[in-house]
């Protein structure tokens, strides 16, 4: 999930939470925190130590099993969340990949357990950096532990509060406890970081600054050329611009009056007959969300899945990373890494 704030031409619309994201720009502000010398921190002893080797032979099924999950999961109707976020923990990513200076946010008894867990917090971060080749997440400077209780969000990024060019990775630390499904999240919220990073889409000040002012969105998004999901306005060269090109001009009206519907039940119900009617053109049904999720999802199943003939719509998204070299080399990486990383079950 990109965690943004869409801003409508017909008014501010919140998507909900669905697969691995949700639609919202910045978080609420979190409540006063509490000083971190509150509760002593303490790395873990070996806080670099990556998850139990799988064997190389069992990646296929690994692969497999992460796709058909993924699949399964979209078509959940999620658990017992709760209304809004709760963020426990919110460490700094220092120049060396590290965590550091944790600060603690005001939180419920009832989450002391999870706040504490510093072990648990390292065992995810450690995870993603194991599959994420350094240089690739260079834009992450926080890495936020929250929770809205079991399901609903397990993970999103989203540009930091004080410096548009920096990114958070947030992590619902209840949610973690499923291999496949940790896997497969990362990794498409790693997708929003390769198609929104400040290189391939240049933060629009005015929208960082005024989040909720549409205004400032529809004088942003009418003086940009190309694709704008929200951050700025999308290079030409940009993957996220080509993607939009080739896949949503012939569809993005139709979708984009779904997109305005303020009746919450309503749009999901139009969202559902888009993506019926449109189905062969998606991986997943949350792929239907916007075209930054779309291409998330079309990335993570470009990791997980062998390449595709091409024979549908969706296969030709999966197919539209091969035209990039270095995307294709960017998942050979990753799937090594996942192949020698995946826990064991």
């Amino acid at each position: 999930m990109k965690q943004k704030t869409v801003l409508l031409l017909a008014g501010v619309f919140t998507l909900a939470l669905s697969l691995a994201c949700i639609t919202v720009m910045g978080r609420e502000a979190p409540e006063a925190s509490t000083s971190p010398e509150e509760l002593q921190f303490e790395e873990p002893a070996t806080p670099t130590q990556p998850p139990a080797a799988q064997p190389l032979a069992a990646c296929p099924l690994v692969t497999d099993e992460i796709v058909r999950q993924a699949l399964l999961e979209g078509e959940s109707s999620g658990g017992e969340g709760l209304e809004n976020d709760v963020y426990l923990v919110t460490y700094e990513v220092d120049a060396n990949d590290e965590l550091a200076n944790p600060t603690y946010e005001s939180y419920s008894e009832q989450f002391k357990t999870l706040r504490e867990d510093i072990e648990a917090h390292y065992q995810v971060w450690n995870y993603f950096r194991a599959l994420i080749p350094a240089e690739q997440r260079s834009m992450l400077t926080e890495y936020i532990i929250s929770t809205d209780g079991k399901s609903g969000l397990l993970a999103a990024v989203s540009q930091t509060e004080t410096d548009p060019n920096a990114w958070a990775l947030q992590v619902d630390i209840m949610d973690t406890a499923n291999d496949y499904e940790l896997t497969y999240t990362l990794v498409h919220e790693f997708g929003h970081l390769l198609t929104l990073n400040p290189g391939q889409v240049p933060p629009s000040l005015a929208m960082f600054n005024n989040p909720d002012d549409e205004n400032v969105y529809l004088k942003e998004a009418s003086a940009c050329l190309n694709y704008f999901p929200g951050e700025g306005c999308a290079n030409s060269d940009a993957y996220i611009d080509d993607f939009y090109n080739e896949f949503w001009t012939d569809i993005y009206d139709e979708w984009n009056e779904i997109n305005l519907e303020e009746d919450e039940d309503l749009y999901y119900e139009k969202l559902d007959a888009f993506y019926i009617k449109y189905q062969d053109q998606f991986v997943t049904s949350y792929a239907v969300t916007n075209p930054e999720e779309d291409i998330a999802e079309a990335w993570s199943f470009f990791i997980f899945n062998p390449e595709p003939s091409g024979d549908t719509v969706a296969e030709q998204k999966m197919l539209f990373f091969y035209h990039y070299p270095e995307l294709v080399a960017l998942r050979e990486s990753i799937r090594s890494n996942l192949c020698t990383v995946f826990p064991n079950q």
